[in-house]
């Protein structure tokens, strides 16, 4: 087969008639700048010495001015207060960098700090006991009040001085990452849609490299050229990182791949095969020199069930006594807006398949199902299975700021208190939707409840396909946590003030 030629932003280059050999320069020995690299000393890596100092400075802050505070208030002298802020000043970075709490590792720590919220209790924990006994040596009043309220306020403090710290250095350009796609694939597509909207990761997509030209137009990104080409696109391009998304290239050519942006000390991300399956992984063996993952079975506990069935009884009572006024006011927007119910009731696949009435605040008009037919040919979702449409004439007026964010959901804690939903969880899906993707491990979705937000909420909401939603509904029943249920509803906040995906 003859060899065809192409022209990309780095000039000309020839497609091989068959797999090319690792060039002579990467198959080399291992030399001194190898060596080197076993410590990162990539670009990308700065970033993390910046959020390591920031984060630092913001809790040795916290820290004093916790103290201060607290010793001030609790009637101390001056120099018992100074005396008291010094030490959790000094004490809390020290617990936060024992606990791992300065550790950036990958791009999720830079994206937010939710997956810190569990140490950082901890810390807290240890904190407190550390200040009872300083309180005490120091004999002021209320060691025990004073050094429990200590760490509470040091931990509310900490939470959003580093939320703050994150979100400004998410702003700042000069921190984005030059980020080049090795892969044109629909995988790579996912990628590149999703750094665009999760802005909060820092990456930003420039181009892409592969051997295979398929789905090349749906990633919108220019042509930048083959893998042989990623050592000049590399210098040319001035590139952060490379993330190599199931690209077709041989095993050799990836790893000569690797090794190019190692030596141009360049970070590397590579999206593993059969990651819809990662999250239940057990751990990681060895046979003989070779890695093993070890998948099991996911199974939620009768304790874990019991602990997640506790958590959306309290927090569902709780929140409808407190939010019982705006409900109110929402209903009778609602009512004034347009005519029919301020409820809209609708029947769900849920746990089990079993099939329960959703409760939503009204959105559109009475008449929206009789227009769903005439509106067929602008659905958004091209998969046939969900629909979608943007700026969507059946949405009301009321309906469209209780869209956005994300209020005509509230009244679903009803169906949470019921049991027949839960605070987090899968999407509820009407019926034809649920019986459209009810087939093999698309069913697995069907293990919990479902719930008012969930993993699709914090990922695009509307703005994530078909595809992408079971996938990550299926992530999350498979490794299910009450830690990560704690994620998903702080995540939820954020989204839900914005209004992303929202439509």
């Amino acid at each position: 087969m003859e060899a065809r030629e192409f022209t990309g932003p780095i000039g000309g280059f020839r497609a091989p008639d068959d797999v090319r050999e690792p060039s002579p320069a990467l198959m080399q020995a291992p030399t001194l700048v190898d060596e080197q690299l076993l410590v990162d000393q990539s670009r990308a890596s700065r970033r993390s010495v910046l959020l390591r100092r920031t984060l630092g400075g913001a809790d040795v802050s916290v820290g004093a001015a916790a103290g201060l505070m607290l010793g001030a208030v609790s009637g101390h002298d001056t120099v018992s207060a100074f005396g008291f802020a010094a030490i959790v000043a000094m004490a809390w970075p020290l617990l936060l960098f024992v606990c791992g709490l300065y550790s950036i590792r990958g791009l999720g720590s830079w994206a937010s700090g939710i997956g810190e919220l569990g140490r950082l209790v901890a810390v807290a924990l240890a904190l407190s006991w550390l200040l009872v006994a300083a309180t005490t040596a120091l004999r002021l009043d209320h060691p025990f009040a004073t050094a429990v309220s200590s760490a509470g306020v040091t931990v509310a403090l900490t939470i959003l001085s580093r939320a703050l710290s994150r979100g400004v250095l998410h702003q700042i350009h000069g921190l984005r990452q030059r980020t080049v796609i090795i892969g044109s694939g629909v995988v790579a597509g996912q990628l590149v849609k999703r750094l665009r909207i999760q802005k909060q990761f820092g990456l930003d997509p420039i181009g892409i490299l592969d051997d295979d030209y398929h789905h090349v137009e749906s990633l919108d990104l220019p042509m930048l050229g083959r893998l042989q080409d990623l050592p000049e696109v590399l210098r040319t391009h001035r590139v952060d990182r490379v993330m190599i998304a199931f690209s077709r290239a041989d095993h050799r050519q990836l790893l000569e791949s690797i090794r190019a942006c190692r030596l141009q000390r360049v970070a590397v991300d590579v999206i593993p095969r059969l990651f819809e399956f990662l999250e239940g992984a057990r751990g990681l063996d060895q046979i003989g020199g070779l890695p093993v993952l070890s998948i099991g079975a996911p199974r939620l506990s009768r304790s874990s069930r019991a602990a997640k069935r506790g958590l959306d009884i309290v927090v569902s009572l709780f929140a409808l006594v407190l939010l019982s006024p705006l409900l109110a006011v929402l209903a009778l927007a609602v009512k004034a807006d347009s005519r029919g119910s301020a409820l809209f009731r609708q029947p769900r696949a849920g746990r089990d398949g079993n099939v329960f009435r959703l409760i939503k605040f009204r959105s559109m008009y009475t008449d929206a199902e009789a227009r769903k037919a005439d509106l067929e040919a602008v659905n958004d979702q091209s998969d046939g299975v969900m629909f979608k449409i943007h700026d969507d004439p059946r949405i009301s007026r009321v309906g469209r700021v209780l869209r956005k964010l994300s209020l005509d959901e509230l009244p679903q804690l009803v169906n949470v208190l019921r049991g027949e939903m839960s605070l987090v969880g899968p999407r509820p899906l009407i019926l034809p939707e649920s019986q459209a993707l009810g087939e093999g491990w698309h069913a697995r979705r069907l293990d919990l409840r479902p719930g008012i937000t969930g993993p699709w909420q914090i990922s695009g909401r509307s703005d994530v396909s078909v595809h992408d939603m079971v996938r990550l509904d299926f992530q999350y029943v498979t490794s299910w946590s009450l830690a990560r249920d704690l994620e998903i509803l702080l995540a939820t906040l954020p989204v839900m003030v914005t209004g992303r995906g929202a439509y």
